[in-house]
């Protein structure tokens, strides 16, 4: 391990902190290293390439920010815990230097775990728009005024539903465990590659949510709304309009998630965190 690279919330003064615990540790260890902010994409791709091991230090959404420049630069990712649950970080914040003499050492495994693109077709023609991607989940919903959207999903060929909802959540293994999970969805396994489609606060709806295989599309319509948007892993809101589709589906390449030797396994992870939810 020559470089490390450090990725923080700036607007966390903890994770500034430990930042700088970070830095001494690799400096007593001769080992280069460089910090930016989570959400500094350009500062991310720009280090990434020739760096060994990216290390987020916040909770799941500095995570979900760094990971966006990772999806684009392959660079194994850790995340140090310092949010209020966590479910894609590794170790807590007093662990940081034990972890990291692991990382030295070797002494850890890496972790695949699909990821989602995502783009917008205006009026649902198909060809062109700008992909998105997405590493916990594709969140189509209404804007701020307490009105339903009508939305159409299919998926692949097949009409799946027209939901009278809050909204439509698609989200990756990974993502499982946040928005698609609050909405009523299954935990998937993070090593699974599907799909979990599901819709937020269906109204009269017999479908509560569907797991569908990583070859499908999983096309939203927005047929009626007052206001709606488009949500990318919480970092980014865009507008839609009516007749706009949103298409999501699977993507080839893996991000790899470090995983430091004596671990949490992740379902005794998942029993641990929502013990901490609130009731």
């Amino acid at each position: 391990m020559h470089r490390l690279g450090f990725a923080y919330n700036p607007t966390n003064e903890a994770a500034v902190d430990l930042g700088e615990r970070a830095a001494g540790w690799c400096r007593r260890r001769g080992i280069d290293h460089w910090s930016a902010q989570a959400g500094d994409f350009d500062a991310l791709t720009g280090h990434l390439p020739t760096t060994d091991l990216l290390v987020v230090l916040g909770g799941d959404g500095t995570f979900l920010r760094a990971a966006r420049a990772v999806a684009t630069v392959d660079v194994p990712l850790l995340g140090i815990n310092l949010g209020k649950v966590g479910f894609l970080s590794k170790a807590e914040a007093e662990e940081l230097e034990g972890v990291l003499d692991k990382l030295a050492g070797g002494r850890f495994s890496l972790a695949e775990r699909m990821t989602l693109s995502a783009r917008i077709l205006p009026g649902g023609r198909d060809g062109g728009g700008v992909f998105h991607t997405a590493l916990n989940d594709v969140v189509v919903a209404r804007g701020a005024l307490a009105r339903v959207c009508r939305l159409d999903v299919t998926i692949g060929r097949s009409h799946l539903a027209t939901f009278i909802a809050d909204g439509l959540v698609v989200a990756s293994p990974t993502g499982s465990t946040g928005y698609s999970f609050s909405a009523g969805g299954p935990i998937v396994d993070p090593s699974a590659r599907n799909l979990v489609v599901t819709p937020i606060a269906g109204y009269l709806s017999a479908i509560r949510s569907v797991v569908v295989g990583p070859e499908q599309v999983v096309r939203c319509r927005v047929v009626d709304a007052h206001e709606a948007l488009i949500s990318i892993d919480g970092r980014e809101d865009l507008p839609l309009e009516v007749g706009d589709v949103v298409e999501v589906q699977a993507v080839d390449r893996p991000i790899r998630l470090i995983e430091p030797a004596g671990a949490q396994p992740f379902w005794d992870l998942v029993r641990q965190k929502i013990e901490l939810l609130p009731s």
